[in-house]
């Protein structure tokens, strides 16, 4: 198998001239696979029902995937069932196989329609694979009727049938409406090169607010300046010890080092507090009455 994205006619050719499995050989084969970890045998599963896994491949064509990498995730949803099939409940290989094979594939389309994720449960998977059709049929319908349906009530009636949410609905025909596009590539060609980049908003902080940003910044500074220098010597030392330095120091440090208790420390603290407290309101109601 050709593994650079190109389809390979001659993966076809052999795969249909493989083997048919009748259903003794095949539950023989299986049998030994799963007991045994016969290699041989499981090569035999497997290359008899390639077939089958680029039939089903083919049917996801209209995704835009290469088919040569359908192929192959056809071939590993094959090999999954091949591991994990159970001959003991009386079911056909091949019965088994598909739903492995189109589960392979069908996440893996997911995965490469786009760069934003698509989405993962079974009703937004089914959902996926299934919009387009439903809507195509509901439109044959309403135009058997003599309806005209506008999307909103299109919409509904695509969530009721596929039994998903409205907004699930939205969001995917957004996904479904286009491929993904690069940021690098130019509006067009009167532009003169310009790209889709330029015209995105810098969120970064632009020079004006910078400026306001460094003023607050500077006030909220010199009224607590102010509110310290209010403050007795040893209130200043306490507060400054416990919630300005880097390394904070907890009460007891500070009643053992100035010979007061740790509650007597937790009162001048909490004074403290009320006293800056107090100046900031202050300070803050002098500016407003400025600019007022």
């Amino acid at each position: 198998m050709a593994l650079d994205g190109t389809f390979d006619p001659k993966l076809t050719r052999r795969a249909m001239r493989a083997e048919l499995l009748d259903a003794e050989t095949e539950l023989k084969l299986a049998y030994a696979w799963r007991d045994e970890r016969c290699e041989q045998s499981l090569h035999r599963l497997i290359t008899a029902y390639m077939r089958l896994a680029i039939s089903m491949a083919s049917k996801f064509k209209r995704y835009g995937a290469p088919m040569n990498d359908l192929i192959q995730e056809a071939s590993l949803g094959l090999m999954k069932a091949a591991d994990k099939f159970d001959p003991d409940r009386g079911v056909r290989f091949s019965t088994y196989a598909v739903w492995w094979i189109k589960a392979s594939i069908q996440d893996y389309v997911m995965r490469n329609w786009s760069m934003v994720r698509t989405g993962s449960t079974s009703s937004q998977k089914s959902l996926f694979f299934n919009l387009r059709r439903v809507q195509a049929r509901l439109e044959r319908e309403a135009a058997t009727a003599g309806e005209e349906l506008d999307r909103h009530q299109m919409r509904q009636m695509i969530a009721t049938e596929v039994g998903v949410p409205l907004h699930d609905v939205e969001m995917m025909e957004g996904r479904l409406s286009g491929s993904d596009y690069s940021l690098n590539a130019t509006q067009s060609s009167e532009d003169e090169g310009r790209e889709w980049i330029d015209a995105l908003e810098d969120d970064s902080d632009q020079a004006a607010e910078n400026v306001e940003n460094d003023h607050d910044t500077e006030t909220l500074r010199s009224w607590l300046v102010t509110a310290l220098s209010a403050l007795s010597h040893r209130e200043q030392y306490i507060v400054t010890e416990r919630k300005i330095k880097d390394q904070t120091r907890t009460l007891e440090s500070l009643g053992h080092e100035l010979g007061l208790s740790k509650e007597r420390i937790r009162q001048l603290e909490a004074a403290a507090f009320i006293k800056m407290r107090k100046s900031l309101e202050g300070q803050s109601r002098e500016l407003h009455h400025f600019f007022a």
